[in-house]
């Protein structure tokens, strides 16, 4: 039997100063009637913590599992996900619960049948969060997330965040109307938003003008200005730092390293390491740097061999 591990169905907590955004959250509250919410952008956007936020201070219960890596097995991530599914009903999910180490060695439609038809007998609205599901690869567990989501029932609502889209029938969903998207450009902060952040939460002193060039040079992009605002709490010349700041920075190249690039697969950091030399991607310069040779092409050189 999996242990479960409650601590990844706990809603993360949230430092006491962040800055409002009740743009985002009127639309996570709005978004109870569609069967998706959709909150995709990369690392260091703020996906999580704006989930927190609206989580903490939803009106209708809440599921949450925040996932890893080691969840990309069926049976460790059903445990948890109906473990989640309970701390809003403790009988949501008996049946299933009862067959996880065994029967859900593969993908089952009866199990997933009876817990869609627990989450019709439900007598309100609920929300499910899988937070970082950017972690599950597993095509089984997607097969399992997308009857899922074919068969919710009114009241019920899948909200994902992921660094990038889960392969589910999003173009159907957004022609039916039943999903809601945040992106990138969503969630960065705006001039006021940075602003704010950067002399109330990071508590510097930037003038207006300074604060917004520094929103303006990292885009909004929320982790790019805690970065930026841990190293001008030891600058003397903040106008000359924000200059000066670029993604070349140390601290934005430690976290897009340690966040970003080492977890991609092997094979994909070769390629980016071999080809970062090139000022332009073309297939033959990345062939000969990355010494795949395209075998039609190997075959076609070969001479006729002429017996001697």
């Amino acid at each position: 039997m999996t242990a479960v591990l409650k601590t990844k169905l706990h809603i993360p907590l949230l430092r006491h100063e962040l800055v409002p955004r009740p743009r985002l959250i009127e639309l996570l509250d709005g978004s109870i009637d569609r069967k998706l919410t959709l909150v995709s952008s990369s690392a260091g956007s703020g996906k999580t913590t704006l989930l927190s936020q609206w989580a903490a201070h939803c009106k209708w219960p809440v599921a949450w599992l925040s996932l890893d890596p080691q969840d990309d097995s069926l049976v460790r991530f059903w445990t948890h996900l109906i473990a989640a599914l309970q701390t809003t009903s403790a009988d949501l999910g008996g049946d299933v619960s009862a067959t996880l180490g065994s029967a859900l060695q593969q993908s089952n439609d009866e199990i997933l049948t009876s817990l869609v038809n627990d989450l019709v007998a439900l007598p309100g609205p609920i929300s499910i969060v899988l937070d970082d599901l950017h972690v599950i690869a597993s095509p089984a567990i997607h097969d399992d997330l997308r009857f899922l989501l074919e068969h919710l029932p009114p009241g019920v609502h899948l909200v994902v965040g992921t660094r990038f889209d889960p392969p589910w029938p999003l173009a159907r969903l957004r022609a039916r109307g039943e999903m809601v998207e945040l992106r990138s450009a969503d969630l960065s902060f705006t001039p006021r938003e940075g602003v704010e952040f950067l002399n109330q939460v990071m508590q510097l002193e930037l003038s207006q003008a300074d604060g917004a060039a520094l929103v303006e040079r990292t885009e909004g992009w929320i982790v790019g200005l805690q970065l930026a605002a841990l190293s001008l709490q030891r600058h003397k010349d903040p106008s000359a730092f924000i200059r000066a700041f670029a993604g070349s920075h140390r601290f934005v190249l430690d976290y897009l390293v340690d966040e970003v690039l080492n977890r991609l697969p092997a094979r994909v950091q070769e390629f980016l390491l071999k080809t970062s030399i090139l000022d332009r991607l073309t297939a033959p310069l990345c062939d000969e740097l990355l010494e795949v040779q395209n075998r039609k092409r190997k075959v076609g050189s070969q001479k006729p061999d002429d017996g001697g």
